[in-house]
């Protein structure tokens, strides 16, 4: 019962995170507001519905069930605060993104322009941060779930837009490990939940294979990053071209005028 409970915690610990509601709860698994509250005030949430709220959270059940079995390492996402002293702080940022990546302290050194006095100040602070927890022989345990993400539209978030996506966008995308998928189309929200689900789980995946793949060697791993967008929208050049928008009346009377022949007045 006690370990039901925790799985029930760490789950609204990442609906948190990540800005969702119980509503958003109850329409992803096509249930009411109010039963979605109750369930969680009683704490007896059943595996299949723990299972579809991780598909919304974009996460495996196995992320969940990880935080519950090493409770220390809870956090999915950093305050704006936290990612406002990394922004301002590119050594830091840079410290935080090899601990991310499992990097040992003399893998940071020596493939960066730092002094091992330099990194340890800087991994004292991640430390302070609780991002992770610095350890004796300038070893340190990650304090982030697999399932961390950037908060959206969060201060990282704003620093790549405004000065990395230019950069990360200059190429062509055709060499070995590179991918660029443009796909343009009209689909219902059904659909459009569905598909936002798979990316969030294909981000997860990303997740895992990162934290799975830091026991290699550095040099049989490359630095990748992968950017997942969707949003509503048109491009300029398409939306120049729509008609302004009339009042349902408005446009009816213009239909009925257009079926007969006359110009709408």
């Amino acid at each position: 019962m006690a370990r039901s409970a925790a799985l029930v915690e760490a789950l609204k610990r990442e609906l948190r995170a990540r800005r969702l509601t119980y509503a958003d709860v109850a329409k992803h698994l096509g249930m009411s507001e109010a039963s979605i509250k109750r369930i969680f005030a009683r704490g007896d949430l059943t595996l299949e519905r723990v299972d579809k709220a991780c598909e919304l959270l974009g996460m495996e059940f196995s992320d969940l069930a990880r935080q519950v079995a090493s409770p220390e390492a809870v956090i999915s996402r950093l305050t704006e605060e936290q990612e406002k002293e990394l922004v301002a702080d590119p050594k830091l940022m840079l410290v935080a993104l090899c601990a991310l990546n499992h990097a040992p302290f003399e893998e940071i050194v020596g493939t960066y322009e730092l002094s091992e006095a330099e990194c340890i100040r800087l991994l004292a602070r991640l430390d302070r941060l609780k991002f992770l927890e610095l350890l004796p022989g300038n070893r340190y345990r990650l304090l982030v779930s697999r399932a961390f993400s950037w908060i959206p539209d969060g201060p990282i978030h704003r620093l790549f837009k405004q000065r990395a996506c230019q950069d990360f966008f200059r190429a062509d995308f055709d060499r070995e490990h590179e991918l660029l998928v443009l796909v343009n189309g009209r689909l219902s929200k059904a659909s459009i939940a569905s598909v936002l689900a798979r990316l969030r789980r294909a981000a997860s995946e990303f997740a895992e294979l990162r934290v799975d793949d830091a026991r290699l060697p550095a040099q049989e791993r490359r630095a990748i990053t992968l950017l997942v967008a969707a949003r509503t929208w048109e491009p300029e050049f398409v939306r120049q071209f729509r008609r302004p928008r009339r009042a349902a009346g408005g446009a009816a009377a213009a239909a009925r005028a257009t079926a007969r022949g006359a110009a709408p007045r």
